[in-house]
């Protein structure tokens, strides 16, 4: 996913969270995912309001509700879906925009040798808004301090497919947490734990599939492969 707008190279130290009041709204809705050959664009750009190209429906719904991706400082996705919830609830929006999600994954990694469950940020800079794309629902959300665009060709909103977010909602209600790889082919990794502790072999595999690795290591002064858990070994 490519973006338009650039996210400044200095950190923000601060996104205010007041609520437009200079223009009378409908009930809106929130934004949703991404997805390919997709850019944002920018209201400093003379952007404005052009209606999407809907394609599929929502099974649930037949209203027009769909999912589209927002485009928005990196880091400040949680302070950003807050603010589009409370514009949505002041601006009397709610009938058109109903879900704000910032998309997050459990991931299992190792470090000073323990192992430690972490939330991570799926799509950094960016969430999702379920909503019924209007010009009304378009300005809550295009307006919000922090977003910088949403996704889509050109000046139009592009919604998400229905097979991409049924992706996307299954990958954050996994209930095994995905384990965080830092290593690949080729590098030098030491063995954490089984018989092999405290060898150091290289990548010669990675197995996503299975969550295994085969480590080349020196046995009795020959080159042998070992098959491991990916929480077995750590990059060197």
């Amino acid at each position: 996913m490519t973006a338009q707008d650039q996210v400044p190279d200095e950190p923000i130290e601060e996104i205010p969270l007041e609520v437009e009041g200079d223009r009378p709204s409908r009930r809106s809705t929130t934004t949703a995912p991404k997805r390919q050959s997709t850019t944002t664009t920018s209201a400093d750009e003379g952007e404005g309001y052009s209606p999407p190209d809907l394609g599929e429906t929502d099974d649930e719904h037949d209203d027009g509700r769909r999912w589209y991706v927002v485009h928005c400082y990196s880091g400040y996705e949680n302070k950003v879906r807050y603010a589009i919830e409370q514009r949505t609830e002041t601006m009397g929006m709610e009938d058109r925009i109903f879900e704000v999600i910032v998309p997050t994954e459990e991931q299992m990694e190792i470090k000073d040798g323990k192992r430690k469950v972490v939330e991570r940020r799926v799509f950094p800079g960016y969430i999702l808004v379920q909503m019924i794309m209007d010009e009304d629902s378009w300005y809550v959300v295009r307006n919000t301090p922090g977003v910088t665009g949403f996704v889509g060709m050109g000046n139009k909103p592009t919604p998400l497919r229905p097979e991409e977010v049924s992706q996307i909602m299954k990958r954050m209600e996994a209930e095994a947490p995905v384990v965080k790889v830092t290593y690949k082919q080729g590098q030098k990794v030491r063995i954490i734990d089984g018989p092999f502790n405290d060898v150091v072999g290289i990548v010669e595999e990675i197995d996503m599939d299975r969550t295994k690795v085969r480590v080349m290591v020196n046995f009795f002064g020959r080159e042998t492969p070992v098959e491991l858990d990916f929480l077995q070994v750590e990059k060197q």
